[in-house]
């Protein structure tokens, strides 16, 4: 009897362990929307819950973690490891069973930085090659290179018909316009008479002495403040807005002019990030020097309000319903919230130490 009596204790405490631990991992399973947070100090990738503001599960990534991107699909998360120009590799994290898939080498593309994921490819810099590139998830080969001249090309914006293509260099304290154009046929090469030889292709391709159109990337540069970095896009896609960290200042871009039309005195050294919010009022600007969030009416072009959000900030993520921001506080180790209709902090996030790098989620 007493044999008995232990085995059903016994069974009953492995069944209810079992459906604890089953309710357990339900619950940490990734979110149909998550909010990225990327730790420099820890390593590691946090996929949040922005329901909770709890952190469901994190993977490692590499030395050095700078910025994040999701697939399209929310199922893949693309991690740069910087380095400082040095390194050449991307982390790659499978963000429904959270763990690390392996990396991915760059070969001589050091230094990737901005990432961006646009026409199921994704679009990278890399600083210490002075050029852009394009990597295709399907392969993970690249598939795309383009150099820039430029030094510390730092982040990027590719425009939705992938025709147009933004960064900001760092240390060339410009801005570089690039667009897609259509040129004409190339026809037969200076100096050829008679035709080409029996049997060969005609010159331009099979079109013909005309052969077909084909495709080149123009590229403009247009000098900013020193140290730009952080830029957005406006929503309507007409201005360009760079923080200038060495100067304090803000120039704003009027893209089809390609050309500064505006340069703000809005004293903030130090500036890291720079994004407009989902409906185009407003633009959020962070300093690592500074604690406050700086905010700027968008129409006026004048300063709306600081907020006060701990000792210094880098990454800024808007959630896309236009609730919410989301702040990498670094010293303070957490990812402020701000509440974008009173523009309010109105919690805080532990997602490892040095918090820098956001993105946003989505999956089926």
């Amino acid at each position: 009897m007493h044999d008995r009596s232990l085995n059903l204790i016994l069974s009953s405490a492995v069944l209810v362990c079992g459906l604890v631990a089953s309710n357990r991992i339900a619950a940490q399973a990734t979110p149909q929307q998550s909010l990225l947070v990327l730790s420099k100090r820890n390593h590691t990738l946090a996929i949040v819950d922005p329901a909770t503001l709890k952190v469901v599960a994190t993977a490692p990534v590499g030395a050095d973690p700078h910025e994040v991107i999701a697939s399209a699909d929310g199922k893949t998360a693309y991690v740069s490891i910087y380095g400082g120009g040095a390194y050449h590799v991307l982390s790659v994290i499978d963000l429904v069973a959270q763990k690390a898939l392996p990396d991915i080498d760059l070969g001589a593309l050091n230094g990737p930085h901005g990432l961006t994921f646009v026409g199921g490819k994704l679009w990278f810099t890399a600083e210490g090659a002075k050029a852009i590139g394009r990597l295709d998830p399907a392969t993970n080969k690249i598939d795309w290179i383009m150099g820039t001249g430029q030094n510390r090309t730092h982040m990027i914006y590719v425009t939705a018909d992938q025709k147009q293509i933004y960064t900001t260099n760092v240390s060339s304290a410009s801005v570089s316009i690039i667009e897609k154009i259509t040129l004409p046929p190339m026809g037969p090469p200076p100096g050829m008479q008679g035709g080409p030889p029996p049997g060969a292709p005609p010159p331009g391709g099979p079109g013909g002495p005309g052969g077909q159109s084909r495709t080149d990337w123009n590229q403009t540069v247009i000098p900013v403040g020193k140290g730009d970095e952080g830029f957005d896009v406006s929503p309507d896609g007409h201005e360009l807005w760079t923080a200038d960290a060495q100067d304090g200042t803000i120039s704003v871009i009027d893209i089809a002019e390609k050309k500064a039309v505006a340069t703000i005195p809005a004293k903030v050294f130090g500036a890291n990030r720079l994004k407009f919010t989902p409906n185009g009022k407003h633009v959020l600007i962070t300093s690592l020097r500074d604690g406050d969030l700086v905010i700027y009416d968008a129409a006026s072009r004048q300063e709306f309000k600081r907020v006060s959000i701990g000792h210094g900030a880098a990454g800024i993520l808007m959630q896309p319903d236009g609730s919410r921001a989301f702040l990498s506080c670094g010293p303070d180790n957490y990812v402020a919230v701000l509440d974008l209709k009173t523009f309010e902090v109105t919690g805080h996030i532990d997602a490892g130490g040095e918090p820098d790098g956001l993105a946003w989620a989505v999956h089926p």
